[in-house]
């Protein structure tokens, strides 16, 4: 190789790399119903995580978008998170402490932040969400995976 192509070269990895993180960065969450058979009323349109993987000790953002053909008055979030199949934690959540009740029909987004403990084993986990109305009827059902990875241990002073 020589002298001359050097700076070349470097510009093009560099390239290369900023490419492949961009695209790993926006890597599209698959995500699927509970129930295959069953026509939601709530249909997801996508999940993004932020950041993805999620960092242990470090605040995740799941946003959910989703729509609606009836306004939505009250109900409940429930998350369950499991490891390697294993069930490990499940929250349930105010729907009107994640969006601005009533949620008129049309499109809408949950966004949830969580703040895994420094502690949280590095894997893949899965997460199943059930959103329900006032009455307690399921509106949408689905899951999706994700990565957990540690996060630093040295803190900045």
């Amino acid at each position: 190789m020589e002298f001359h192509s050097l700076p070349k070269f470097h510009v093009l990895l560099f390239s290369t790399i900023l490419f492949l993180s961009a695209f790993h960065a926006q890597a599209k969450i698959k995500v699927n119903y509970c129930d295959k058979k069953v026509n939601y009323a709530v249909k997801v349109s996508g999940v993004d995580i932020s950041p993805n993987p999620v960092v242990s000790g470090e605040p995740a953002n799941f946003k959910i978008s989703a729509t609606s053909g009836q306004a939505i008055y009250g109900g409940e979030v429930v998350i369950g998170v499991s490891y390697v199949g294993v069930p490990v934690h499940t929250e349930r959540i105010d729907l009107c402490k994640e969006v601005t009740c009533p949620v008129s029909n049309g499109n809408f987004v949950i966004s949830h932040t969580q703040t895994l403990p420094a502690i949280t084993p590095p894997g893949p986990y899965s997460l199943k969400m059930t959103l329900k109305n006032d009455q307690d009827e399921v509106l949408t059902c689905i899951k999706f995976n994700f990565k957990i990875v540690f996060g630093s241990f040295v803190s900045d002073i």
